[in-house]
């Protein structure tokens, strides 16, 4: 059988509208809306595939068939349209499945869309719902109370305090003051704020996790060897990646260990034939301190039990050995979960094309992004590069 190349895949606009505590528009007013903003970036009226990522709006919306209500809102009218759903990865599963698309040859344009309306509602049991319902749920589990226990766990293992996991939140907020699509950009966070801040489940405080919010982001992807037609700054999807772990916590010998990340990055990197050295950032999946933590040692910027030195040490912010949450990240941009992977896709081509405005790195030419299904049950990895 021969073996099937598959193309090489480029975004070639992006399109994103402000992350808000509650947005007054509709969920398929809110998805049209970025889909339109990243095909007016890439100069286009039309694409041939629209792969729409949502998690909660059959139960919070009472909607489901997502991705052709958002294509119909859109005027997209004759498209290809499916949904695509990986818990809080949903974003980036979205994105994989466009790319795969592109790739293949069977979608010469297609645009990867994220949408979620958290403020209808109430978001905490249906999150939920990406745990076990018949292990889990009945004891009362939530993706809180599940990230609460890795946070004991490590706190316990390594000797540490909650504050040792302090400046992963301010480093975002930081970064999101100069962000305009940021949630908390009218925020001043400092170090006094952290600390002081209510705990949600011991030891998480509220500061160690990202906020329940509304927003949508879409990506519009081509052909490498046609991206240059669209636009002047097309950025590389130099792979694309997914790995899963055992679904719950209690049946991996190690919860501190991410397996899906480790597996999803070492792949990764292989299919882009990188270095875990090259990165020049990461766009972590920071909706907890605790996973952000987790992640950096995952993927091997860290030794075990050493991925809040990166924080502690300021290795994280923008003039830092590995920038992470560069515009604000989960905590501070926020976490409307079906689109978030869409967001921190749009801030790496910002990164990568130099249009980051005050956020932009000083060297950004390689940009990680993972996103994390559940309880980091399953993790998916995207490289970028220009």
């Amino acid at each position: 059988m021969a073996e099937t190349t598959l193309r090489d895949v480029s975004i070639v606009g992006i399109g994103q509208i402000p992350v808000q505590r509650q947005n007054s528009h509709s969920l398929r007013q809110m998805g049209a809306e970025a889909v339109r903003r990243a095909m007016a970036s890439a100069n286009v009226d039309r694409v041939d595939g629209l792969f729409a990522g949502n998690m909660l709006s059959d139960e919070l919306q009472n909607q489901k068939h997502i991705a052709t209500l958002i294509a119909s809102e859109a005027g997209l009218r004759g498209v290809e349209a499916l949904q695509v759903r990986a818990a809080t990865a949903t974003g980036a599963a979205a994105l994989r499945m466009a790319y795969f698309a592109v790739a293949s040859g069977e979608t010469p344009l297609a645009v990867a869309v994220g949408v979620e309306k958290m403020s209808d509602g109430t978001a905490t049991p249906a999150l939920a719902k990406a745990l076990d319902a018949e292990t889990e749920l009945p004891n009362g589990a939530t993706l809180l109370s599940q990230n609460a226990r890795l946070m004991h766990m490590y706190m316990e293992r390594y000797g540490l305090t909650a504050d040792d996991f302090n400046n992963f939140s301010l480093n975002a907020h930081t970064n999101a003051r100069t962000n305009p699509n940021a949630l908390f950009k009218d925020k001043e966070v400092t170090m006094e704020t952290i600390r002081n801040s209510p705990v949600v489940i011991p030891p998480l405080r509220l500061y160690d996790a990202s906020p329940v919010c509304d927003g949508a982001a879409a990506v519009v992807l081509t052909r490498s060897n046609e991206a240059r037609a669209y636009t002047d700054h097309p950025v590389k999807i130099l792979s694309s990646s997914v790995a899963t772990d055992w679904f719950r916590l209690d049946e991996r010998s190690d919860p501190l260990h991410l397996f899906a990340a480790a597996q999803s990055a070492h792949d990764a990197f292989r299919k882009a034939n990188v270095n875990r050295n090259d990165i020049d950032f990461f766009e972590v999946h920071d909706a907890f301190s605790i996973m952000a933590c987790l992640l950096l040692e995952a993927v091997g910027f860290a030794e075990r039990g050493e991925g809040w030195r990166l924080a502690a040490e300021n290795k994280i912010g923008p003039d830092g050995s590995l920038p992470v949450a560069t515009l604000g990240g989960l905590k501070a941009r926020g976490h409307p979960i079906g689109a978030t992977a869409l967001y921190q896709t749009c801030e790496i081509v910002l990164q990568l094309t130099g249009r980051a405005g005050e956020n932009q790195l000083p060297r950004a030419n390689l940009g990680l992004l993972q996103s994390v299904g559940g309880a980091a049950s399953t993790v998916l990895t995207h490289i970028f590069g220009v």
